[in-house]
């Protein structure tokens, strides 16, 4: 026998809170955004705004906060680099916001296609 499941949302027994995985885990938070001239989500999920920090950094604000500053987070650029000495990383987390930076040849440069995914636990 086939079974199919038509829902619109998933919430937990009180209605507000999200559901609990078991046996799997997703992205708490995720985003792309303009990392040049105004900065700006091109896609969001649990992200509240962005702050330019600086050539070449970026503070990710999130909208429902992480538990801790125990989480996974994995930055990155959206456009191919050709520079040999390019990277993209995250730091200085909070339990609501991380920073983001992009180097390429050790200079800070802003980029116009950035990515961002957080793992872990919410509050």
């Amino acid at each position: 026998m086939t079974s199919i499941l038509n829902v619109d949302s998933i919430a937990a027994k009180n209605g507000t809170s999200p559901v609990t995985l078991t046996k799997q885990s997703a992205a708490k938070a995720w985003n792309s955004f303009n990392g040049t001239g105004t900065i700006a989500f091109i896609k969001s999920f649990n992200g509240s705004s962005l702050v330019d920090s600086g050539t070449g950094e970026y503070d990710v604000n999130i909208t429902s906060a992480m538990d801790s500053t125990s989480y996974s987070i994995l930055c990155s650029n959206g456009l191919h680099v050709s520079h040999n000495n390019a990277n993209t990383s995250a730091y200085q987390n909070t339990a609501s916001q991380y920073s983001t930076a992009h180097w390429e040849n050790n200079s800070k440069v802003d980029i116009s296609y950035m990515n961002g995914q957080i793992h872990g636990d919410l509050a």
